[in-house]
């Protein structure tokens, strides 16, 4: 596979030109996230293209929360935010707030109705949106729009004062009700809010909007590249036109690239905060959000999202990655790296009934095949033991290679068994198996005299470690031309919890370690479920897929 940067050739070959040139002397980029929820996947993209791009041409990246609505705005997604860079591998050269600038803010908006390009209007949101026009047709001029510069400077004061009430007034700028760019068609630059500030308390009740704000900001902390997704290339002039005619020392410029877009995943922040209000999930850090914490909960690394990103590369078009994509990463960070061991995660139980009772032996296991400096385990075999449900059936199909009367399978890392006789309960049901075993087939041993077609896994039964097993599917049901409402489409089969066992060595796993358990997958210990009550372990992905990386 081809070894990519996060930033595509379009965007280096800016830098590198605007570098050569002199018109640049240092890359300034800035990640400016808005503080109303939890970043994903998506937003993974966009830090490892902003401060990888600064990095490799030894330039700076500022962290900068766009916080203009307070409304929607809080705390607990600032902190969030800033713990989701640091794990992804990132760290700010200076941390920054859109509020640390509202005062200067404010003065360019004066100096903007002292120039006649800005006035305070008193149509109501909904009768801004009435003669705004449409693609095909001009808008209509604000009646107020011809308000002297005086009044207009008179009204803004007293905006700020709080003499009038939310929507009773806004600050827009005078541009052009005609133009074919409808966002350049006055739009609002100030409205009031009297909505408590996570940072600035109640010293403000107008805020700027993020049209207003966004350039300002760059064009404060003297930002060159000013790196966004596809949505707000209309926006750009209108980016522009705020830069100039405030009057800013600095002018940063614009740079478009296409959103990441995943197969059956979620990728809008307002769908995502639905479903944590709603209870659909048990917050932002659902293993099966495409969150940075809930991708982290569920087991990914930094280093398979880095790598993911890095991949996909930045584009202009409009294009939609495979989720196995990402899966494929973050096998290939694992495989080496996680411990190799089995698990039960719908136990049957096996009597092996020649195995002398009371009597368990340690058995050695490699840690990982593909891993040598990983070493070796002891574990436990004896008499009774846990295998997987589905690895027996009483009237298999034809080349069934398992367990089924009669026939003989190796268990992995010990001996070969033969299934002799099927327990079951009143109702039918298989409740225990009972076994024989060939002392001469020890694993290691290097028994030659017969071969078997199956190998299972086990965990031997008297010091198994019960655990939660979590199994995730997509939370939306697939279908792009589903046009039911938004929780009408969610998966119900999205989380299933099974309880099993798991090797004695398991008793002191921790919180995000991270284990291949044999033919499952790869699973995370969740750091929030286990503690005192028991273990709980994510599926991260399963250990094979179709999907072919060299295809994209």
């Amino acid at each position: 596979m081809e070894n990519k940067t996060s930033s595509s050739n379009f965007i280096k070959n800016i830098v590198e030109a605007d570098l050569k040139s002199g018109k640049v002397s240092e890359i300034v980029t800035r990640f400016p996230p808005e503080p109303n929820g939890y970043l994903h996947i998506g937003h993974a993209k966009s830090i490892c293209l902003n401060f990888e791009l600064a990095d490799e041409y030894k330039g700076r990246t500022n962290l900068r929360f766009d916080d203009t609505n307070p409304v929607k705005e809080d705390t607990e997604y600032v902190n969030a935010i800033q713990e989701d860079v640091r794990w992804l591998g990132f760290e700010w050269d200076e941390l920054r707030f859109a509020s640390d600038y509202f005062e200067e803010m404010y003065e360019r908006a004066v100096l903007l109705i002292k120039k006649g390009k800005a006035y305070v209007c008193d149509l109501s949101a909904e009768q801004i949106r009435e003669t705004r026009g449409t693609l095909t047709e001009p808008g209509k001029n604000s009646p107020f729009r011809d308000r002297s510069v005086e009044e207009n400077l008179d009204l803004f004061a007293r905006m700020r004062a709080g003499e009038f009430k939310d929507g009773e007034r806004v600050l827009r700028a005078k541009i052009d009700m005609a133009s074919p760019n409808i966002n350049l068609r006055d739009p609002v630059l100030y409205r009031i809010a009297h909505a408590h500030h996570h940072r600035t308390g109640d010293a403000w009740c107008i805020y700027p909007m993020y049209d207003y704000a966004h350039p300002l900001g760059d064009a404060i902390e003297g930002v060159t590249h000013s790196i966004c997704t596809l949505e707000f290339e209309d926006h750009r002039p209108l980016y522009d036109w705020a830069i100039q005619e405030c009057e800013m020392e600095s002018t940063p410029h614009q740079y478009e690239f296409a959103r990441l877009n995943v197969t059956n995943t979620i990728m809008s922040k307002r769908y995502l905060k639905s479903l944590v209000d709603e209870g659909v999930v048990d917050g932002w850090d659902d293993p099966r959000m495409p969150t940075v914490s809930g991708l982290r909960r569920k087991g990914f690394t930094a280093e398979a999202i880095r790598a993911f990103c890095r991949e996909i590369g930045v584009a202009r078009a409009y294009s939609v990655v495979d989720e196995r994509m990402l899966e494929h990463f973050i096998r290939e960070d694992l495989k080496l790296k996680a411990l190799r061991t089995m698990a039960v995660l719908q136990p049957l139980k096996v009597v092996i009934t020649n195995y002398p009772e009371g009597q368990v032996e340690m058995l050695e296991a490699e840690n990982n095949a593909e891993n040598e400096e990983m070493g070796t385990r002891q574990i436990p075999f004896s008499r009774e033991i846990y295998i997987e449900r589905d690895d027996f059936m009483e009237n298999p199909p034809a080349k069934y290679f398992r367990l089924f009367p009669g026939n003989e399978v190796r268990l992995k890392h010990a001996y070969f068994i033969t299934c002799q006789e099927v327990i079951k309960d009143a109702d039918g049901n298989v409740t225990e198996l009972r076994c024989t075993y060939d002392p001469e087939t020890k694993s290691g041993s290097g028994f030659t005299g017969r071969k078997v077609k199956g190998t299972i896994h086990w965990v031997e039964a008297s010091q198994a470690i019960k655990a939660e097993f979590r199994l995730f599917e997509p939370l939306l049901v697939d279908g792009d031309n589903d046009d039911r409402p938004f929780l009408e489409r969610l998966n119900p089969n999205s989380l299933e919890v099974l309880e099993g066992f798991v090797e004695p060595n398991m008793k002191d796993a921790q919180g995000q370690d991270k284990f291949q358990f044999f033919r499952h997958g790869y699973f995370n210990v969740d750091p929030k479920l286990s503690g005192e009550g028991g273990i709980v372990f994510n599926r991260i992905v399963s250990l094979k897929s179709s999907f072919d990386p060299a295809k994209g």
